[in-house]
Order: structure tokens, then sequence, then C-alpha cells
């Protein structure tokens, strides 16, 4: 994985931003990317449709992402969540920047509804509703449930991304 730093300069990715990926799942759960930032499904769901919001840049502080990459956010925000108010219907949609355990600069967005959904023969509830979400009570995806959620998630984005909007971010 590689991506631009600054005019024609190339540089690997941070191997702090490649383990994150990796606990997240990358590169299985992949649902979109832009050369600044990755969408991965949360292999734990805490409620239906729950993504990682990852930056492909070295930096450990939401302070230190680039002006492009943060500019790059306005329209991939904008696509995340009609793919996933499409796919959930959630009332609110929370984005958690926690960075305890995984420095690597990262959002976990939560889509959150008072009633439960169900998909793929589970049901996802909002454990937290109405207050913060209850990340210790989300739904551990079996590998045959995580890609085709995935799968799902990646076909409605490349539906609903249908211009190249996205490619300069």
């Amino acid at each position: 994985m590689r991506y631009k730093v600054s005019g024609n300069e190339v540089m690997p990715d941070a191997e702090i931003m490649q383990s994150t990926a990796a606990k997240f799942g990358y590169p299985d759960t992949l649902i979109a990317e832009t050369p600044s930032w990755l969408v991965l499904l949360r292999p734990q769901q805490v409620t239906l449709g729950a993504v990682v919001l990852l930056c492909r840049e070295p930096v450990e502080a939401f302070g230190a992402v680039s002006a492009g990459a943060l500019a790059g956010l306005n329209p991939l925000i904008g696509h995340l969540e009609k793919v996933l108010s499409d796919f959930t219907g959630y009332e609110k949609i929370n984005y958690l920047m926690l960075m305890m355990v995984d420095p690597a600069v990262h959002f976990h967005v939560v889509p959150r509804y008072e009633a439960s959904r169900t998909h793929g023969g589970l049901t996802f509830t909002d454990a937290g509703w109405p207050g913060p979400p209850a990340l210790d009570r989300a739904v551990k995806l079996d590998d045959e449930t995580r890609q085709a959620l995935t799968r799902e998630l990646r076909e409605r984005w490349d539906a609903c991304v249908k211009s190249p909007s996205l490619s300069g971010t």
C-alpha cells in the first residue's frame, strides 16, 4: 500500500497505520479507499454497519493530518453517511476518535438506532441507545458473515459513488 505525501514523493504507509488496518481485518474488510483514507468494516459490529475510517498518513494526532486529507473527509463522509443511512436507516451517527489502543488516526463510525436491526439472520441491537455506544456489547461476526457484509457495503458504496468526486481525497 502506498500514498502520495507531497508533490511527486511517494512513501510507504507508516507501520502504525498498517498494524491498525490489519487489526480491523484489512484488506478483507475494505469497503472503500481514497489516497488518504480507508473505510473498513468493523469486525465487531457495535451496531449494524459500524465501520472504521482510517487515515493513511503516518500520523498519531488528528491535528497532524494534512490539509488535503482533511479536505477529503467532506465528500468521503457524505458518501459514507448515504450508504449507511440507506443500509441501516440509522437515526443518529456517532464518530468516535479514541486512539487509546490503536494510535493511528482513525474514527469508529457507529450508526445509532432505537429499534434492533436484522441482517443475515443476526439481530443487531444498539445496547447503548440513547446514551454512548456500548462498545463492549458488539456482535462478533464469523468469517462468512463478515465477508458477506463487507461485500454488500462495498457494492452499495460503488453504486453510490459513480462520479470521480473522491479521486483527489
